[in-house]
């Protein structure tokens, strides 16, 4: 059987191709560096992350890039020996009404660019430049040999359908050519967006998303003699949803890609949320699932109970098992590249935020701008994957004055995070506090009392996580741990945690981070990271 979500934790828009035996699904990243996100399968089971291509400025550069904005919906196809991997690189989102689609006019910014590569691994060429007109960008190969961009359509006017509709435009010879055509303006759900299109049996089948990436998600299809249209929707329209059924596990299903196996079964691929039991709130972000789906006598691809709900357990196709080196619990930094499982925020020069060879057998942090930036951040973090985890580090750190900070970080955005930091004030000399914004709340900064350290002493930082509750402690040397008296809302780390009108798409993470506010750039080094998820919950205040 096959566990969902098979890939846990912030990795959503999932693209799917399969190259011989081989599967390879491709997930949005948003502001976090390098761009995309690449899993590899033999048996649609296990997987593991294999790479992430965006590595260079020439191909993404997210300086200054709001929250949530970034690298949306990356399409990864397989044509001509090549791999062909699309994206967008969006630079404002804007403030939008609650009505979305139709609320007031927002302005927004996106640019689709394709990469491709003869292997997975790379290296990917520069970029070619697409166009601006919307998001979730696709590239669907005929069999004729011709290529084809589909987009979601932006339309900013007032008054206006927001999402006005999927587009195509013909590709050839690293440009568009010939006229943009709208083929599909979308149903009564509204917010079409993430087209995939594929051809069987003569007609086009257009996949796209609506509803919004919200609760109210969902795939619909619909299928033309002709790739310009018109199309006629499934019987069903909606062939996948969780919008119905609030009891099943996987919540927010949708935007969808298919893959035919080697026998010709079909998988669907999706996005889908796991919410905490008693917030309702999605602290893991959108995950991705996956199941089979059948094509009835009708012609028409529907889900095997017919119902289109999204499965926690689903049939596996049966192939050999494959499985991957589990990923380790515990990383001493001793080689010297940053292990897979961690990023950094927007920059394409990470030199200047850390460094694993100024200290050998450590990561080295170097004090940039404040948690709040969308520039130079000096941030590393990885996915939070579970909704109860352990995670701890030490640090070497002696700030000289308050603005100067290094710690432990439960972070989803510049707005949402609690983070555990070491500073230093006339008054107490080297402390420990909590500094969490919280952006749902009426005071949206709050900070606990500082706790007193001494100087040239090695810190302890330790977070557990145990769904909505959120504990810190520290030790000093091989002392006893001492925990924070306060219990912190973990549920903020969320997709639904939120100032009104701002966007929230990606996830969880945690990780370390250092701040020198003074532009002095002094540095932390961390010896260890250690992160290990649990299936059950944990008293922090008894000896552990």
């Amino acid at each position: 059987m096959i566990q969902n979500p098979i890939l846990r934790g912030f990795n959503p828009d999932p693209s799917i191709v399969r190259v011989g035996d081989d599967y390879y699904i491709a997930t949005s990243t948003f502001e976090w560096y390098p761009g995309v996100q690449i899993h590899h399968s033999r048996d649609l089971v296990n997987w593991r992350l294999l790479t992430r291509p965006l590595t260079r400025a020439s191909q993404l550069n997210m300086l200054g890039a709001p929250d949530s904005c970034g690298v949306w919906a990356p399409c990864l196809t397989y044509a001509d020996g090549l791999f062909w991997l699309i994206y967008t690189d969006v630079k404002r989102y804007g403030r939008t009404s609650t009505g979305g689609a139709s609320g007031s006019a927002s302005l927004r910014d996106f640019h689709n660019y394709l990469v491709t590569s003869p292997s997975i691994e790379g290296p990917w060429s520069e970029p070619v430049y697409l166009n601006s007109s919307g998001f979730d960008p696709s590239l669907f190969h005929d069999d004729d040999g011709r290529k084809y961009l589909l987009n979601q359509l932006w339309d900013h006017r007032p008054g206006s359908n927001r999402f006005n509709g999927i587009v195509a435009q013909e590709y050839s010879e690293g440009r568009l050519i010939g006229q943009r055509q709208t083929i599909f303006k979308g149903t009564a759900h509204g917010l079409t967006e993430a087209p995939h299109l594929y051809k069987r049996n003569g007609y086009y089948y257009l996949l796209t998303a609506e509803g919004g990436t919200g609760w109210n998600h969902g795939v619909t299809m619909a299928r033309s003699r002709n790739l310009n249209g018109p199309y006629e929707l499934h019987p069903d329209q909606t062939m996948l949803s969780s919008r119905h059924r609030p009891d099943v596990a996987l919540q927010r299903a949708g935007h969808a890609d298919l893959v035919d196996m080697q026998d010709g079964q079909t998988y669907m691929v999706y996005l889908c949320g796991r919410p905490l039991r008693n917030r309702g709130t999605c602290t893991l972000g959108r995950e991705t699932a996956i199941q089979p789906v059948v094509w009835g006598e009708d012609g028409w691809l529907r889900t095997l109970d017919g119902l289109g709900t999204p499965e926690l357990q689903a049939a596996s196709p049966g192939l050999p098992e494959h499985r991957f080196a589990d990923e380790p619990v515990r990383e001493e930094f001793d080689a010297p590249e940053l292990p897979m499982a961690f990023q950094w925020l927007r920059t394409p020069w990470p030199e200047e935020l850390f460094s694993l060879t100024a200290r050998p057998g450590h990561l080295r942090l170097y004090g940039r701008e404040s948690m709040g930036s969308t520039f130079r951040q000096s941030l590393l973090a990885r996915r939070q994957q579970a909704q109860c985890y352990s995670a701890s580090t030490v640090v070497e750190f002696e700030p000289e004055h308050y603005q100067q900070q290094a710690g432990l970080v439960c972070y989803y955005n510049a707005s949402k995070f609690h983070y555990l930091y070491i500073s230093h004030d006339e008054v107490l000399g080297k402390h420990l506090r909590v500094m969490s914004s919280l952006p749902n709340h009426v005071q949206t900064d709050t900070f606990t009392a500082p706790i007193a350290l001494p100087p040239g002493v090695k810190v302890q930082l330790r977070v557990e996580v145990d769904e909505e509750r959120l504990y810190f402690g520290y030790r000093l040397d091989a002392g006893e741990w001492q925990w924070l008296p306060q219990q912190f809302d973990a549920s903020i780390l969320s997709d639904e945690a939120n100032a009104p009108g701002m966007p929230n798409f990606t996830g969880a993470f945690v990780g370390v981070a250092c701040q020198d506010m003074a532009g002095t750039a002094l540095h932390a080094d961390f010896d260890y990271f250690e992160y290990c998820e649990r299936a059950y919950c944990i008293n922090p205040t008894a000896a552990v």
